[in-house]
């Protein structure tokens, strides 16, 4: 698995996605800080960057996810990974950690004006940090989806444009389940809304069974993405 995450990791910064992708993010951050700092109070920072920043951030995740494994079924070099000595669930797991690698480290970036901010202020860290650690989760399992919707097509476009309605689709459920009349239907689009459980830690709550929530679609879509790949080694 090693040596998959390193070989990932390392297409991502030998082209510009992994570049583009920090950088898009970072710029982002930089000015929603701006604004903050415009207003005079870090108070803000929870309000004016994160919960600004989250959607930016999910839509940025098709940018990261769309080539992590067509480029192996386009290139042809599929077939060497799959009679290699590793388990498919090694090779998925290199690629999806390679992909949450570099969302990890543009949302990492986005702390950095936060800690230079509480030299003269005393920003919320409660609320900042759990904006962070959900955006992190949240990432995380849709990282884990576009990597599936990946394993799906030859085409990055395609598991691109798959990626972002997706996205799309779960950062807008609560409205839909709203709208349901029928109580268990509206129950069940309620229990599957990502944003429910990403919200508990806006409010700087750790919430455990949301950690296993986004951890286990994690694992759900690992799974699934190393059946599909485990369905063409033997086709």
């Amino acid at each position: 698995m090693n040596a998959i995450f390193k070989r990932e990791l390392r297409s991502y910064f030998s082209s510009p996605i992994g570049y583009v992708c920090i950088a898009i993010l970072a710029a982002l951050y930089g000015f929603f800080y701006f604004m903050v700092m415009a207003y005079g109070s870090s108070s803000y920072i929870p309000s004016v960057v994160y919960n600004t920043m989250f959607s930016f951030s999910m839509l940025v995740i098709p940018i990261i996810t769309m080539r992590s494994m067509t480029d192996d079924q386009k290139n042809k070099t599929d077939q060497i990974l799959l009679t290699a000595p590793v388990g498919v669930t090694a090779i998925v797991l290199g690629k999806f950690l390679a992909c949450f690698v570099v969302f990890f480290g543009a949302s990492t970036l986005g702390l950095l004006p936060a800690v230079a901010m509480s030299t003269f202020s005393s920003p919320s860290w409660g609320e900042i940090l759990g904006n962070y650690i959900g955006t992190l989760l949240y990432g995380g399992a849709m990282i884990s989806i576009g990597v599936f919707i990946s394993s799906l097509t030859v085409s990055q476009i395609i598991a691109a444009i798959g990626t972002f309605a997706v996205s799309v689709l779960l950062m807008f459920i609560d409205n839909l389940a709203s709208s349901i009349s029928n109580a268990a239907a509206s129950a069940v689009v309620d229990w599957i809304s990502f944003s429910n459980r990403y919200n508990v830690f806006t409010r700087g709550l750790f919430s455990v069974p949301s950690l296993v929530f986004f951890l286990s679609v994690m694992a759900v879509f690992v799974f699934l993405t190393a059946r599909r790949l485990e369905s063409r080694r033997w086709s």
